[in-house]
């Protein structure tokens, strides 16, 4: 295959080349089963860069997000309150505890929770006499929401959050790290992240008890005894000492991994802002993204095309693209959840779903490989335009 036709991926893993230090250490020493030191160090590291006091280091953001709403006693008949645009990832949890999602939409300027729709579900629920168990809010391919609002809402209410910051590690809020705000936070580190261990995830919080419990869940909640004795349900959601050796190698690079990112974005920006119908996800005020994900959307009647037309002719070059989250409440899964728009007549998270387009935005991402990219955007737009 030529160089100029050779694939480009989304968002591939980018090593940083020490992780075979860490390796070799687990394997030199033995430490290959679940747990081990390189798991302590990670999750002592992982919460010094977080500013939270503790972490668990778990299988997945999935088994993160489980483990949060077993912490609060999430249970069938209750309901939990989720951001409709996000990955599947982020609701299953709830269906797994037996309980019932209702997703709220996006808002414009951070395409993440809207607080007005949050309020008006809060309010009902209240009104209704039953509140939610939690709410889950996600930081969207990097950027946060606005926890401000969000904070202050579910204080009003009395509501703990789960901060899904699985695609936003890196990113800050008013100077303080994305996934800090709620009872608790979750990361990933699945192959396609910001930092990846190939799979894994995190449970950070600043309730050190309750992250104890979460260990204990996550190990198949054995009891202390010389013998296998269990009272309670447990889960084999614990990482390895191999991987979270690996995670350690690549969280000493995670801020050089968020400076390439965001250059890739820039460029991005600075390349593609001036085509019509082109715009950016927006980087809300007193926020940082980690831009894990470089985002635009496409204004069809501007551009004269769809946001699929381009999507088609970045596949046909060998271009890894892909469509912005189809909302949860859209989804055949949830059929028929509760779901409150950010205003009457404005669906925000359906508007992005059909317009949104994901870049490619790999940290290894070389400038002719962006010059690829962005000479078929440009393009499929500009041809249009011209022959029209």
């Amino acid at each position: 295959m030529s160089l100029q036709n050779k694939k480009i991926f989304l968002s591939p893993p980018h090593m940083s080349g020490n992780e075979m230090t860490y390796i070799q250490d687990a394997f030199d020493t033995n430490w290959i089963a679940p747990l081990g030191p390189h798991v302590d160090a990670f999750e002592k590291e992982l919460a010094a860069y977080a500013g939270v006091k503790d972490a668990a280091a778990v299988s997945s953001g999935t088994a993160a997000i489980h483990l949060a709403l077993q912490l609060l006693d999430v249970k069938a008949g209750d309901t939990v309150f989720c951001s409709s645009l996000t990955f599947v990832a982020s609701a299953n949890p709830i269906v797994y505890c037996g309980a019932r999602p209702v997703f709220i939409d996006s808002e414009p300027e951070t395409w993440n929770m809207s607080p007005q729709a949050l309020e008006r579900a809060l309010l009902d629920a209240r009104r209704e006499g039953q509140l939610p168990k939690a709410v889950i809010v996600v930081n969207l391919y990097g950027q946060s929401a606005k926890m401000d609002e969000i904070v202050q809402l579910c204080d009003d209410f009395d509501i703990p959050i789960i901060e899904d910051a699985a695609e936003s590690l890196g990113s800050t809020y008013r100077g303080k790290a994305s996934g800090s705000f709620g009872r608790f936070g979750v990361y990933s580190f699945n192959g396609n992240k910001i930092i990846s261990t190939s799979g894994g995830g995190m449970l950070v919080s600043n309730d050190m008890e309750q992250l104890k419990r979460a260990r204990f869940l996550a190990t198949q909640a054995r009891d202390q005894a010389a013998h296998y004795q269990h009272s309670q349900l447990g889960f084999n959601y614990r990482m390895s000492n191999v991987l979270a050796g690996i995670g350690r190698a690549q969280l000493e690079v995670l801020d050089e991994r968020v400076q390439a990112r965001r250059l890739i974005c820039d460029r991005y920006q600075e390349a593609l802002s001036s085509v019509p119908g082109i715009q950016f996800m927006p980087e809300l005020a007193n926020s940082r993204s980690n831009r894990w994900l470089t985002v635009i959307t496409i204004d069809e009647q501007e551009a004269g095309t769809s946001v699929q037309e381009v999507f088609a002719a970045l596949t046909a070059q060998n271009i890894e693209a892909r469509p912005v989250w189809k909302p949860l409440h859209l989804q055949p899964l949830f059929e028929g959840a509760l779901f409150y728009p950010h205003q009457d007549k404005e669906i925000v998270s359906d508007q992005l779903f059909h317009t949104g387009l994901c870049l490619p935005s790999g940290s290894q991402m070389t400038e002719d490989d962006q010059i690829r990219v962005i000479s078929c955007v440009k393009k499929s737009i500009l041809q249009t335009i011209h022959s029209s």
